[in-house]
């Protein structure tokens, strides 16, 4: 996939420190997805910390914990369908969970929950090189393009 049409936004947190909250399962894409990450706030200079969490699941509580002690947080995991619904209640709920901690917080967390039919979905958003799509990458870029706005609505 092609980032071209993707909007730009400024870069500037420089010095804000964010923690990547991450899911264990699926260790290879998630390996890429934080190094995408990690590349991305390296490259802004924002400090960061990486926490894994058991699963998806986790990501939320995890999430909200960190924002205590963080300015954001980039939220990465990996759900592959299955055979039951538990995808669903799964994508779901990480989804709803950390939507109500944004509001509840009001601080940035870049969404990077690759949910997804197979595995190959899932190795295609998690590219390195990034060939145009790392969902890590993503969601540190939206987290820092969001630290930068709230800092200029806030003056």
């Amino acid at each position: 996939m092609s980032r071209e049409g993707a909007p730009t936004f400024s870069q500037n947190a420089k010095g804000s420190k964010v923690a990547i909250i991450a899911s264990a399962w699926h260790n290879e894409i998630m390996d890429q997805l934080i190094y995408g990450a990690k590349e991305a706030l390296t490259k802004a200079e924002v400090n960061y910390e990486v926490f894994r969490v058991a699963g998806a699941f986790e990501i939320p509580l995890a999430s909200r914990v960190a924002l205590d002690n963080f300015d954001a947080v980039v939220a990465l995991g990996v759900v592959i369908r299955g055979d039951t619904p538990h995808f669903d209640y799964v994508c779901d709920s990480v989804t709803s969970g950390i939507s109500q901690i944004i509001l509840q917080t009001l601080k940035p967390i870049g969404f990077g929950l690759l949910t997804v039919d197979n595995e190959k979905q899932a190795k295609d958003r998690s590219s390195i090189p990034y060939a145009g799509d790392n969902k890590g990458v993503e969601a540190a870029e939206a987290v820092i393009a969001s630290l930068d706005v709230l800092k200029q609505i806030r003056k």
